[in-house]
């Protein structure tokens, strides 16, 4: 799904934030990037939704190198992608709902299932009756919560969310962090960037620890999910229609086949035949020539 293929990020001012990073995300897993501040984990984030561009290396998201995705195609990209940003970037004049419904009508969705799909993310983010408070009137948790809620508002196949519970106490986060293994269990591929190591140590989860832009660790990475039985039985069948219908095409040719050997069979004794005229008329002609050369005629 994702695929960091030999990344380095340097900015204009010489800083090189990411080094050769080398690692891929596969569709269903929860990744935590941990590391100290500056060791580059939003560089990746950024990275990912193509607010930055890489200095060298290649990043693809669903086998698309992301590099050449014009800007016209970009929104499909980030559709693709929910972000929770470090500093939430809620619009501090509109209201929860305001904010969350803004984001649906970016992604076209349809305006009359706005106010159903803004009241169904607010439950699921337990903050049901907070949708005309304004971000200044909400608890740090709370704010978070609507910031995931819009962030997963569009439905995409990839969260982002960098630093979620970097500004809250330690009960909140792990309020937030359920959330998000719950965002995880619905289908949702979840990277999170954290310096917490409660939550790196909590669950075996795929886990990349970066130090000065490198990666030291990468492990935990879950192998491709294996079919289920109903799929496998599913393969044979297909397999076995594929069988027949090969058999059935080869049946169909094979009297035409035969036809076609009968008529090339009867080419050759006709060629044959008319070669054996030839021959004969050519002797009977040459003896005629001989009788002629000694008088017999």
């Amino acid at each position: 799904m994702i695929v960091f293929d030999q990344v380095t990020k340097t900015f204009p001012n010489g800083d090189t934030v990411l080094k050769d990073l080398n690692f891929s995300v596969s569709p269903g897993e929860f990744v935590v990037i941990s590391g100290p501040s500056g060791a580059g984990k939003t560089t990746v984030g950024r990275l990912l939704i193509r607010e930055l561009s890489p200095t060298s290396g290649v990043i693809t998201v669903d086998q698309e190198d992301i590099s050449k995705i014009t800007d016209k195609n970009l929104p499909s990209l980030r559709r693709k992608i929910g972000t929770v940003f470090q500093d939430y970037k809620i619009i501090n004049d509109k209201t929860v709902y305001e904010n969350i419904a803004l984001s649906l009508e970016i992604v076209s969705f349809a305006e009359d299932q706005i106010s159903e799909k803004v009241s169904y993310l607010l439950g699921q983010m337990g903050i049901s009756g907070k949708e005309h408070l304004f971000p200044g009137q909400l608890s740090g948790g709370e704010l978070q919560r609507a910031a995931l809620a819009r962030a997963i508002g569009a439905e995409p196949h990839i969260l982002f969310a960098d630093e979620p519970t970097g500004n809250l106490d330690k009960g909140t986060s792990k309020e937030i962090y359920e959330l998000l293994k719950k965002i995880n269990q619905s289908g949702t591929t979840v990277v999170m960037a954290t310096h917490d190591d409660n939550f790196i140590n909590s669950d075996k989860h795929h886990h990349i620890h970066l130090e000065k832009g490198k990666i030291t660790l990468n492990e935990g990475q879950k192998a491709k999910p294996k079919k289920k039985v109903q799929d496998k039985e599913k393969d044979k069948v297909e397999d076995k229609d594929k069988i027949e219908d090969k058999k059935d095409k080869e049946d169909k040719k094979e009297p035409e086949k035969k036809v076609e050997e009968i008529k090339k069979e009867k080419k050759i004794e006709t060629v044959i035949d008319i070669d054996i005229d030839q021959e004969i008329k050519a002797g009977k002609k040459k003896k005629i020539k001989k009788k002629k050369r000694f008088g017999f005629i």
